[in-house]
């Protein structure tokens, strides 16, 4: 049973990996990068300040959390837990893949993908933070797509490793939003000094 789990994440990878573009190719490896969505993270810290002010820091601490959580139990146990070679690792997968600049991703194993942890726990938080204020929010979540099909594109993931870890990462969304409304009830109940 899992053979053939495995058996179809690989070719559910080609499928997909073998859908591409030069011209596309460019713009891919930039969407891979954190740095690249820089002015984002800068709109999403804005609009938290904006609307909650002094509370925004709890919700900054949640957010920081979440990928704490996210990033911690993908990269640091199920990936060396597992040790499940990435594809680009992957000397099965040798040939069958479209690599873009040569990149094929710096640790060996890629389950589960923290791309997708991170930034569907982000993603989710996000939403549940703001979407009673902006109903247009949900598009955070093309956003956390369009990153994590990155990985699959580019070769370094297979779809199974990001629905592993998008999975934790949905799971550490809610926990750290949990975490930044339990500690913003407490901050509102604490009286001031004076």
């Amino acid at each position: 049973m899992i053979e053939e789990l495995i058996d179809i994440d690989k070719k559910i990878l080609i499928f997909l990996n073998g859908i591409h573009s030069p011209a596309i190719d460019p713009a891919m490896f930039l969407f891979t990068k954190t740095f690249f969505w820089l002015p984002l993270y800068a709109f999403l810290i804005f609009l938290l300040f904006k609307n909650f002010r002094k509370e925004a820091w709890f919700m900054l601490l949640g957010v920081g959390l979440t990928i704490l959580f996210a990033d911690q139990i993908t990269s640091s146990f199920m990936k060396p837990f597992f040790a499940r070679l990435r594809p680009s690792h992957d000397p099965s997968m040798e040939g069958l893949l479209h690599f873009v600049n040569g990149y094929r991703a710096g640790s060996s194993y890629g389950f589960a993908s923290s791309h997708a942890a991170n930034t569907l726990g982000v993603s989710l938080f996000i939403w549940l933070t703001l979407r009673n204020i902006y109903p247009w929010i949900w598009l955070i979540f093309i956003w956390a797509i369009m990153m994590t099909y990155t990985r699959i594109y580019l070769g370094v993931h297979y779809p199974g490793d990001i629905l592993a870890g998008g999975s934790i990462g949905l799971i550490c969304g809610w926990v750290g939003y949990k975490a930044s409304e339990y500690l913003r009830r407490r901050y509102k109940k604490t009286p001031a000094i004076s």
